[in-house]
């Protein structure tokens, strides 16, 4: 191992690590760098395994070689206590899999989290806050498109909307990510697992973001980022990618401006288009495939029709 590489190692790791030698500091960090390949999953295993470092250093534990089923499960106890289900069952899949990786390198002589089992969690109806239909045509018909700010913000909520694309794959788009196929536009998604999804643009996403792109002048630059950040003072597109988070405060502006009090966020639109397709007559199966969902299992958790049944239920208690 370079020695400047291992040094680098050593300062980065936590001192559980650190204690089982240069290889284990370098296995550690190699689990992020380069066994993790997607960013979100990355700190949300990065999140897991620094609450579980800290658990340890608290309750005295100085050798990651120590550790066994019973520490893991003790671990998890106290996290059920302090988190929901679905929570626990993400911490515990980051450790479980950042352990697996220092077991399989012989760092450790095997994965104690393997035998730890999660909380019970089953749902068959997703969480994520779902708009109706009018509500979502409302916001999208409050936005001012006179302006750069707004032709951009329309033509991302409306991709979310008719082409059920996560905000991950929106805000990744290139200018050439939208392109003319059968006399129609079409968009390109480069989802989750390094997948390429291609869609067909609904006659009002074609208008959002041929006028959008227009105004920006992108046909000259195809490499740029569709959507892109603000810059200060210029009213002008940056040539940087909008971050994640600055698309949710956009998303947050703009509900509160057009009075809707649902509290959405960047996947309410495309729960909410899944849900629209579904009660115009769409199939689960067809949607499944819109969606770039592997299983209809993952699509049903989209689908908010039997919110609407019950709500008509309670309406007939008349007192």
């Amino acid at each position: 191992m370079d020695l400047a590489l291992a040094n680098v190692a050593v300062q980065r790791t936590p001192a559980v690590v650190q204690v089982a030698g240069e290889r284990a500091s370098y296995r550690f960090l190699e689990f992020f760098a380069a066994q993790v390949r997607n960013a979100n999953t990355r700190r949300s295993y990065m999140r897991a395994v620094s609450d579980f470092m800290g658990w340890l250093d608290h309750r005295g534990v100085v050798d990651i070689r120590e550790i066994n089923s019973f520490v893991v499960a003790a671990y998890v106890e106290e996290l059920q206590r302090r988190h929901p289900a679905p929570t626990v069952k993400q911490r515990l899949a980051g450790v479980r899999a950042m352990l697996d990786w220092l077991a399989t390198g012989g760092i450790i002589a095997f994965n104690p989290a393997t035998a730890v089992r999660g909380p019970r969690y089953s749902v068959k109806t997703g969480k994520t806050p779902v708009l109706a239909p009018d509500e979502a045509r409302q916001l999208l018909d409050s936005i001012d498109v006179s302006t750069t700010v707004g032709l951009r913000d329309k033509a991302l909520i409306g991709l979310m909307v008719y082409s059920f694309a996560r905000i991950g794959a929106a805000v990744g788009m290139k200018a050439e990510d939208v392109y003319v196929q059968k006399r129609r536009l079409w968009v390109r998604l480069h989802e989750k697992g390094g997948k390429r999804h291609e869609m067909p643009c609904h006659h009002s996403l074609e208008r959002y973001l041929s006028d959008y792109m227009e105004h920006a002048e992108m046909a000259s630059s195809p490499q740029a980022w569709l959507f892109q950040t603000i810059g200060r003072g210029t009213g002008r597109l940056s040539g940087n990618p909008m971050p994640q988070a600055s698309a949710y405060q956009m998303v947050q502006r703009r509900a509160e401006a057009t009075g809707i009090a649902t509290k959405i966020g960047n996947h309410t639109f495309r729960a909410t288009g899944i849900t629209a397709y579904l009660s115009n007559g769409g199939t689960l199966e067809k949607a499944a495939s819109m969606a770039n969902h592997a299983s209809t299992r993952t699509t049903q958790l989209y689908d908010r029709r039997s919110g609407d049944i019950t709500l008509d239920e309670v309406e007939r208690i008349l007192i």
